[in-house]
């Protein structure tokens, strides 16, 4: 199939907001929390120092006032205090995101939420629905652990949805609230690494089917690809163990990302009858530094193709499954992409996995 023949029958991404909750911690603050925290044990707290500066993450934006967090002792009052923020963060960034368009809460036919930072059922789409006034005939999807591939994945399940259903309109909520995971007991090197880079925020995509979207109203959803690497279960994920999530996080995931992600893209973009060198926008997640270099060595991307990436991930940290959806955000607004370019969003995540989008203005 031609998929530029086929492009106007692909669903469209409208418009894409992104939102922070309004606590601001620099660096060297939340190394200075967590240095107090960790000094009386751990065996090196220089190594805390050094790991928290190597993720080049300048600043993050927290659910809670940074001094809140010592009194949050069991894993239930993290949990409570993830369902009111989030509550409140996901009914805000919907609600901006709805009015960038133009629609109201009632013409919303489908909504994928996707998190991996807390649990609640009714899961919080159910619960925004009431906040909101939302349809009773409202489809919901809530997606829980696909961590930081699900802004891609989500993007793509809602896609799918809208083919079929091409006179509809979805919204792809994700909200992620990862400072409220932190495992205090946990010395582990993954912990701390965790604990540096990983931020907070939230992010809405509004999604229309081709016959729903207005004419030249954003990117249109071409394709999209999803691949598993065999045995690779223990590269990314939470143990759940008594005090919450405790992160499992491989130093792997720089070198799966070289051996892998060549081949998925020009595999993918091959089916298209394109090479990479058709693509002119790189929408990647902000994994770490490691990570986005090995996506810029892998697919021998020129230097500033993911200044998007590298500038999220520098100023919020990794947002998991938000921050491929803040990275797409900011490209948007940048204003560069012109009619007929192609673009891949593409994010990785726990499975091992990854998640590709192409993307057509």
């Amino acid at each position: 199939m031609n998929s530029a023949a086929h492009q106007d029958s692909s669903p469209v991404i409208r418009a894409v907001e992104r939102l922070l909750p309004p606590h601001y911690a620099h660096q060297e603050q939340i190394i200075g929390a967590l240095r107090d925290m960790w000094a009386t044990r751990h065996f090196n707290i220089e190594r805390l120092e050094e790991l928290h500066r190597s993720v080049k993450v300048d600043g993050r934006f927290l659910a809670l006032p940074i001094e809140q967090y010592g009194a949050l002792v069991t894993f239930q009052q993290r949990n409570d205090a993830w369902i009111q923020v989030a509550l409140d963060l996901g009914e805000q960034v919907v609600r901006r995101a709805l009015d960038k368009t133009g629609l109201t809460p009632r013409d919303v036919d489908h909504v994928y939420f996707v998190t991996v930072t807390g649990i609640a059922t009714p899961s919080i789409d159910a619960r925004l629905m009431n906040r909101m006034g939302m349809r009773p005939d409202m489809k919901r999807t809530p997606i829980f652990g696909l961590g930081c591939v699900a802004g891609a994945a989500g993007t793509a399940r809602a896609s799918d949805y809208l083919r079929g259903w091409k006179n509809e309109t979805a919204l792809l909520v994700a909200v992620e609230l990862c400072s409220l995971t932190l495992q205090r007991e946990d010395l582990s090197i993954p912990n701390i690494i965790a604990s540096g880079l990983f931020g907070d925020g939230a992010a809405c995509v509004v999604l229309q089917g081709a016959e729903r979207a207005p004419a030249a109203s954003g990117p249109r959803i071409v394709a999209t690809r999803s691949v598993l690497y065999p045995d690779t279960e223990r590269i990314m994920g939470w143990d759940v163990v008594d005090s919450g999530f405790k992160v499992v996080l491989s130093a792997k995931v720089p070198s799966l990302v070289r051996e892998y992600i060549r081949r998925d893209v020009d595999g993918f973009l091959g089916e298209h009858g394109l090479t990479r060198k058709d693509v002119k926008h790189w929408v990647a997640h902000t994994g770490g530094p490691k990570v986005l270099q090995a996506f810029e060595d892998a697919l021998e991307l020129a230097p500033g193709m993911l200044e998007h990436s590298w500038a999220s991930l520098r100023e919020v940290g990794n947002l998991s499954s938000a921050s491929v959806l803040f990275v797409l955000g900011d490209m948007l607004e940048s204003g560069k992409a012109e009619p007929g370019d192609w673009g891949v969003m593409m994010a990785m995540g726990p499975g091992f996995c990854a998640e590709l989008v192409l993307l057509r203005w």
